[in-house]
């Protein structure tokens, strides 16, 4: 009898051990084809970053994090830049649907190249591109760039930027030396090649010497003269506009979420930032870009202007004042390089 009991026993267990097998078996091939059918449904986008990311970035990575771009429907793909202007070339030919990058660049590719490319939303409302150098320079405005040497990353619109400054201020640029240091814009005023530079940011370069201890002068460039402009933003292909709007639309949304995590819960964002880092090409300091999201934070957004909301008048004045520079060749308007979409909240 003892003998019986244990065989049923035995028996009983070891129907129910398969029968279990078989339904996690069976759910395990059910998840997977449901997360097959789910990623098969999403639209994928390409977002081309305007560099390694950083505090900037954040809203980004927390709406991934969150599954804020899934529920819109959409599987988003971040990509790195391997060009210096991959933010608009990229998105001009349809490899990327969305691209970071600079409104300057994005005026002067339309104006000049007819690149077919708009900004859809501005991602920081006013300029973080400084004028940066060492305190011993003694450089705090436009009038101290007499006689001296001004760095610059490989762009004309930085030395137009620094003309413009001086003839605000009255004082002749001819005496100012210009030298392209590529992208060694810290390294270059340490090393005393320049006495200055221009194109550094003050949300990242800033607390990065600051940290480094080195005793710093800087100031925006829209302080003497140039037009107030938005730092970074998203561009979009004329042909997604046309034809793909609505998943435009439904990033911007998803990425408004993003940002509104990021204003309510920083610490928190920035760990998701801080595990998405590129170690190896850009690897962050958490003490950086804890400051450099408050800095970011004020002027992402502010009671002017709501996050990714276009100021027309902005992006017209920099427009005209590009025109009047030698910048750009050929007059364009706003509505040639803009255009607003729907993001709010359904």
């Amino acid at each position: 009898m003892k003998i019986f009991k244990k065989l049923t026993i035995f028996s009983l267990l070891f129907m129910l051990i398969c029968l279990t097998a078989c339904d996690n078996t069976n759910k395990t091939t059910s998840d997977k084809d449901n997360t097959q059918t789910k990623t098969a449904t999403l639209e994928e986008v390409n977002v081309v970053l305007d560099w390694y990311p950083n505090a900037v970035h954040t809203f980004i990575y927390d709406a991934v994090d969150k599954g804020y771009y899934e529920k819109e429907g959409l599987k988003v793909n971040i990509v790195f830049p391997a060009n210096v202007n991959d933010g608009i070339t990229l998105t001009a030919a349809g490899k990327a649907q969305i691209g970071v990058y600079y409104p300057h660049d994005a005026i002067q590719a339309r104006a000049d190249q007819n690149v077919p490319i708009k900004i859809i939303g501005s991602i920081v409302q006013s300029p973080l591109n400084i004028v940066l150098s060492l305190q011993d320079k003694n450089i705090t405005s436009p009038k101290d760039f007499v006689g001296k040497t001004i760095g610059y990353g490989g762009t004309v619109l930085s030395e137009e930027m620094i003309k413009s400054m001086m003839k605000n201020q009255g004082v002749d640029y001819k005496d100012t030396k210009f030298l392209d240091v590529g992208f060694d814009l810290m390294s270059s005023m340490t090393t005393n090649k320049v006495d200055a530079t221009i194109g550094c940011l003050v949300n990242h370069e800033v607390p990065q010497m600051e940290e480094e201890g080195f005793k710093l002068n800087y100031f925006t460039v829209d302080q003497y003269g140039v037009p107030s402009f938005p730092e970074l933003v998203f561009l979009a292909s004329d042909d997604m506009l046309k034809n793909k709007k609505d998943v435009l639309e439904k990033f911007l949304r998803a990425s408004k979420k993003g940002f509104d995590d990021m204003k309510k819960s920083p610490d928190e964002t920035l760990k998701i930032l801080l595990n998405n880092q590129n170690k190896e090409n850009f690897p962050l300091s958490e003490a950086v870009e804890k400051k450099s999201m408050a800095t970011l934070l004020p002027v992402m957004e502010n009671e002017k202007a709501n996050f990714l909301s276009i100021n027309k008048e902005d992006i017209q004045k920099t427009i005209d004042w590009m025109k009047s520079e030698g910048i750009i060749k050929n007059d364009i308007k706003v509505e040639d390089v803009v255009q607003e979409l729907s993001y709010r909240s359904e």
